[in-house]
């Protein structure tokens, strides 16, 4: 019996399979998946942890702590950047409570399955393919969106304290006047507000740092290295590739990690680099210029589709 068909209808059947499989992982859904699990398995342990605690101090816990999910939740299901940072700082937070449960109550089993559930989430939430899904959400008419690796000099210490200006501003306050400490929990309230505004008004310039394929090129839109956005128009892109060892161009990779990409140009660009802090921004120009995305694989398959590699 000839086995050819049967052979034939598995090989093609393979592909779509994995396609979607790599559609999926390349959406919103490993958020959202793992979101819904928080709440499944962290909320048990917290609920451990607060068992001794007053009942205003719980209360105030519990409705925070669902309200916070249930939003985060919504951001999940409408990808955008603004969802991208309320993911990226609830998720962590999520899973710094996990781990204060484990803590207070023992590995019991709710808290290990709590602390496993919430390193999963901040995980998803932090990874690059989440961080790809979330901003071409903002996209509109025939554009890609694609995101910028952040730079070394945030990730160590920086990123992690406006983190922490916005978990501690956003929770201490309320904690403390549900535990009745008035003078503390007014202080705490007080200067925790303006803390955490600017704690997420610093995380969510992270979240806006990509490359910008549109229909006449690619844009280089990074509020860390260039005050405005710098379009790099289609006919006078000569090159679009992993950069060379010791290239001249213009370095707008911030100092991030991971291949930087060069886009080398047939003629000049105006450019204005953002300068250090107490020096004027002046205008430049660049024939060629270096930036390092988040998926340098993905952006490079997306500028042959649109013929700029």
């Amino acid at each position: 019996m000839d086995s050819r068909p049967a052979d034939a209808s598995v090989t093609s059947a393979a592909p779509p399979r994995r396609a979607r499989l790599g559609a999926l992982v390349h959406s919103a859904w490993p958020a959202r998946t793992t979101w819904v699990l928080v709440a499944l398995l962290v909320a048990p342990g917290l609920g451990d942890a607060l068992g001794d605690a007053s009942r205003p101090v719980r209360l105030v816990a519990g409705i925070g702590g669902w309200t916070l999910w249930f939003v985060v939740l919504v951001a999940t299901l409408v990808p955008t950047t603004v969802s991208l940072t309320a993911l990226r700082i609830a998720a962590p937070g999520a899973a710094a409570a996990a781990g204060a449960a484990l803590v207070a109550t023992g590995a019991t089993t709710a808290a290990v399955l709590g602390l496993a559930a919430a390193l999963a989430a901040a995980l998803v939430a932090l990874a690059p393919e989440t961080a790809e899904a979330f901003v071409d959400g903002s996209s509109y008419g025939d554009e890609r969106r694609m995101p910028l690796r952040a730079p070394v000099a945030l990730l160590a210490g920086p990123a992690e304290l406006a983190w922490l200006a916005v978990v501690a501003g956003t929770c201490a306050g309320p904690l403390l006047l549900a535990a009745r400490q008035w003078v503390p929990g007014a202080l705490a309230l007080a200067a925790g507000v303006p803390l955490a505004w600017w704690g997420v008004r610093v995380l969510h310039v992270l979240s806006r740092r990509w490359l910008v394929f549109v229909p006449a090129g690619v844009v280089v839109h990074d509020q860390l290295t260039v005050v405005d956005p710098v379009l790099l128009r289609r006919p006078v892109v000569r090159s679009f590739g992993p950069a060379p060892a010791g290239t001249a161009a213009t370095d707008l990779t911030a100092g991030a990690p991971g291949l930087a990409l060069e886009v080398r140009l047939a003629e000049p660009v105006a450019l204005m680099p953002v300068a250090r802090p107490g020096q004027p921004a002046e205008l430049r120009e660049a024939d060629a210029v270096l930036v390092t995305p988040a998926r340098p694989g993905r952006v490079l398959a997306e500028a042959r589709r649109r013929r700029l590699a």
